[in-house]
């Protein structure tokens, strides 16, 4: 391998070393296969063969083999050749990505019944939050001055979160034909919402401009964790779930354009 770096953030995963290593010792497997061999939820497995589409191959029986890259790589782990100085270097960058993205959370969600809980009650919390201080929410942004009951403003916070869910199942589906798994997505998407849910109570202890900063950051941040909640749920890489995520947010936009909320 030419620049092994390139392709350490994938050997670092345990998942995606052991995928390459079942591969390598059997040659073919099909999904479901593959899946009870690793323990792992279904989107969970096609995010890891997605990361990995560049070593991976499938017939056309749709079974899963390594490539050439494949087996090269597979090589490198089996003759344990993979430079240690990599894992000092990258370290710190990719412990500050995980918790950025808070991988480490949705990847509990694998099993979605134990976080769903969490999820519904962080929705609550954001509705609850939004309607104490009078906010008008519309997915990732609020308005001021709201004319709705207090109800009101609770059920739409929970309706707009419900909406990108359907969206999404929609979307990913037209692009990238994935399906199912809708539990662990829905999971995933209400712990994505934790920053909105807790920016009504921040906008109640400062100021105007303050607020409109911490807007800005909790924007930022809610756009890579819902994209997260995408990667983790239906089991796509990083870069097709920005795809979805600012699909969204565009649409979000020229929805709110369109309704006149931005002058």
């Amino acid at each position: 391998m030419e620049d092994l770096s390139r392709y350490y953030t994938l050997l670092r995963d345990p998942a995606r070393r052991k995928i390459i290593e079942i591969l390598g010792g059997q040659e073919k497997i099909g999904f479901k296969e593959l899946r009870e061999a690793l323990g792992l939820g279904v989107g969970t497995v096609y995010y890891h063969l997605d990361m990995l589409s560049e070593f991976v191959t499938q017939d056309k029986q749709r079974k899963y083999r390594l490539n050439d890259h494949g087996q090269t790589l597979y090589k490198i782990l089996k003759e344990g050749n993979v430079p240690p100085t990599l894992g000092i270097s990258e370290a710190f960058s990719h412990r500050l990505a995980r918790w950025v993205f808070l991988s480490p959370v949705f990847a509990k969600t694998v099993k979605p019944l134990r976080l769903l809980p969490v999820s519904v009650v962080i929705l609550v919390v954001g509705a609850l939050g939004s309607a104490c201080a009078e906010l008008d929410s519309a997915l990732f942004f609020y308005f001021p001055y709201s004319a709705y009951s207090f109800t009101g403003m609770m059920v739409l916070y929970i309706f707009n979160w419900i909406g990108l869910f359907l969206f999404a199942e929609l979307f990913t589906f037209l692009l990238y034909r994935r399906v199912g798994n809708d539990l662990q997505l829905f999971t995933c998407l209400g712990l994505a919402t934790f920053p909105m849910a807790v920016f009504p109570y921040i906008y109640f202890l400062v100021s105007d401009f303050v607020s409109q900063c911490v807007m800005l950051v909790v924007q930022i941040w809610s756009l890579l964790l819902v994209s997260a909640a995408f990667c983790f749920g239906k089991g796509i890489r990083l870069d097709k779930a920005i795809v979805v995520s600012l699909t969204a947010m565009y649409l979000n936009i020229a929805a709110l354009f369109m309704l006149g909320r931005f002058t």
